[in-house]
């Protein structure tokens, strides 16, 4: 089988990427879909990403499963996605409660969503604004008291940063706001999540510029970037400008919120992963191994819901080699 490399993995993993891809799909880009994918499926998608040399994925969701069924195997899953020693595994958590089982299950990271919008805040998660930035506190007490060597990295994500379907704007001054007490109770990074795809490159610029002055250069900063408008990929470069060097993505574009009506799809991994290497900039990732995903995930999920540009137009000749 002819292959596409761009450039090898090895070469890639003989040094830091400029850019760090997550990969969300096992949990970003399943939680919507009203089908379940089997355990094994979940598992062989987070062997391949692994593969492929992503060094972070979200694997799941530690919620209740009459809330999100998607994630009624998260055990069994998160068991098998922490076999990947050299990859980091993390899970998003909506309660204390839910970050006590991902510490138990022993992640590497833990992700707190706290939404800029009040009102999808009390949607996604049945609480305030201030009652979740409570939660998130505790979290990081818990995390604390347990041995150094066993602290997963705890995230701050803050969702409609960029605009809420329910609320309609979000204001500079309301993600700063959830920002600043995620640094008060020191988060080791923090994510903007643009959660329904309103976003522009002029936005993008406002609320990382907002946030950067607001707590400085000292915080790490992570964009999370749906495309349901088609931006996505303009907004990743408009945040590379603004100084970001951390991403969220998903294989296949798969993604979506159930709390946040007309949320689809995240920024296509392939996609990103292609654009940053022709721009010169590495990734660590193995292309070919990545496009590999699409199979797996054709078993199990609708072509409807599978999109990406590479796919369909396949690599350009130019970047062509022989394996």
């Amino acid at each position: 089988m002819q292959q596409y490399t761009i450039v090898s993995r090895e070469a890639h993993m003989a040094r830091e990427p400029d850019v760090h891809i997550c990969e969300v799909a096992p949990r970003d880009g399943l939680q919507n879909l009203d089908i379940f994918v089997p355990s094994e499926a979940k598992c062989a998608l987070i062997d391949m990403i692994a593969a492929a040399g992503i060094r972070e994925i979200d694997a799941g969701s530690f919620v209740p499963p009459k809330v999100v069924p998607q994630f009624a195997d998260v055990d069994a899953v998160m068991a098998h996605a922490l076999m990947h020693k050299s990859t980091l595994i993390g899970a998003l958590v909506p309660n204390p409660k839910g970050a006590e089982r991902a510490i138990g299950a022993g992640v590497d990271a833990v992700y707190f969503v706290i939404s800029a919008s009040e009102t999808h805040n009390r949607a996604n998660v049945r609480r305030s604004v201030d009652e979740q930035v409570e939660g998130f506190r505790a979290v990081r007490a818990a995390i604390d008291a347990r041995p150094l060597g066993q602290r997963p990295r705890l995230m701050g994500a803050i969702s409609t940063s960029f605009g809420c379907s329910l609320e309609g704007e979000v204001s500079e001054a309301a993600v700063c706001r959830v920002a600043r007490a995620f640094a008060e109770a020191r988060a080791d990074e923090i994510g903007l999540a643009d959660t329904v795809g309103y976003a522009t490159p002029k936005s993008i610029r406002q609320i990382v510029g907002a946030v950067q002055r607001e707590l400085g250069s000292q915080m790490t900063l992570r964009l999370h970037l749906h495309d349901t408008l088609g931006a996505g990929l303009a907004n990743a470069v408009a945040g590379l400008e603004a100084g970001i060097r951390r991403f969220d993505a998903a294989v296949s574009g798969l993604g979506g919120c159930p709390f946040a009506p007309g949320a689809r799809g995240n920024i296509v991994t392939e996609d990103l992963v292609f654009m940053l290497e022709r721009m010169g900039l590495s990734t660590g990732i193995d292309l070919d191994r990545l496009m590999q995903t699409r199979e797996i995930l054709a078993r199990h999920i609708p072509a409807d819901h599978l999109t990406g540009h590479l796919h369909e137009a396949g690599i350009p000749k130019l970047l062509r080699s022989a394996a």
